[in-house]
């Protein structure tokens, strides 16, 4: 942790002090890592804490003081299984797969995987067509991509949210109109963007087609998998957190002005 105990202690005491709604929060989040982490362990499925999530096991040892949202990282070669044995792990649990799907007004490429005792609104408002609408962990996936094609395929697939800011639609038109737009990009527009992307030999690794996020993972610094501490339980970690942090964030060291800070969460609620 690169922060003293104090200074930590200090910034959690103002965002999610014990007993406050966000710290009740990431304490649901952290019992949902803890299950991920060990249905990935028992079927082998390699997985990685990344973006915000890692920042905050390096920097805090934890849950970023403000953050409302966990990213775990899988490769594409891995996705398909990971979406199965969750579909198996999930079935009678607390908790819910969350995909295109399982959930016909679900429109992100990526999957979630939602807790069902709790009901989240974000401030986009774009969930508002969702069916699992509880808190959530990102379950991200990562493949080989130039970037000016992972540009493109973004412009595609982003034609959904301005479908969604449209008013004139009420919810079934909007599922309707946002999975036509899922489909083509899904069956036709990524996979000729990944025979595209083939014949450069990319390097490095992006999120993969559709997902808004445009920085990119170098495999060297994720393989092999290393550990890290996070709110006091075990999680996989890329090999070099901090070249990863780099790359991601420039100086991760230093923190953002703490009263221009943002939350994704509008509205929570525990059943």
């Amino acid at each position: 942790m690169v922060l003293s105990e104090t200074e930590n202690a200090a910034l959690h005491q103002r965002f999610a002090p014990e007993g406050s709604t966000l710290w009740h929060q990431q304490q649901r989040m952290l019992e949902m890592m803890v299950w991920l982490d060990d249905v990935c362990r028992r079927h082998r499925i390699p997985y990685w804490l990344g973006s915000g999530t890692l920042l905050g096991a390096v920097r805090h040892g934890g849950f970023i003081p403000w953050d409302d949202d966990v990213d775990i990282e899988f490769r594409r070669e891995d996705y398909p299984r990971l979406l199965q044995v969750l579909t198996q792990e999930t079935a009678g649990t607390d908790y819910a797969l969350q995909t295109h799907d399982t959930d016909p007004g679900y429109f992100f490429t990526y999957a979630k995987l939602r807790d069902r005792r709790s009901r989240l609104q974000e401030q986009t408002g774009y969930d508002r067509i969702f069916t699992y609408q509880g808190i959530y962990l990102d379950l991200f996936v990562l493949e080989p991509m130039t970037k000016p094609l992972h540009w493109l395929s973004n412009r595609t697939f982003g034609v959904i949210y301005k479908v969604l800011r449209n008013p004139e639609y009420n919810t079934q038109q909007l599922i309707r109109k946002t999975d036509s737009i899922y489909r083509v990009n899904m069956r036709f527009v990524f996979p000729l963007l990944r025979l595209l992307s083939r014949l450069f030999s990319p390097r490095l690794l992006t999120y993969s087609p559709g997902i808004p996020f445009e920085s990119q993972r170098d495999p060297a610094e994720l393989f092999p998998l290393s550990i890290v501490v996070f709110e006091g339980h075990r999680f996989s970690a890329p090999h070099n957190p901090e070249a990863y942090l780099r790359r991601m964030f420039g100086n991760w060291q230093r923190l953002p002005d703490i009263d221009k800070i943002s939350t994704h969460t509008a509205r929570l609620e525990f059943t």
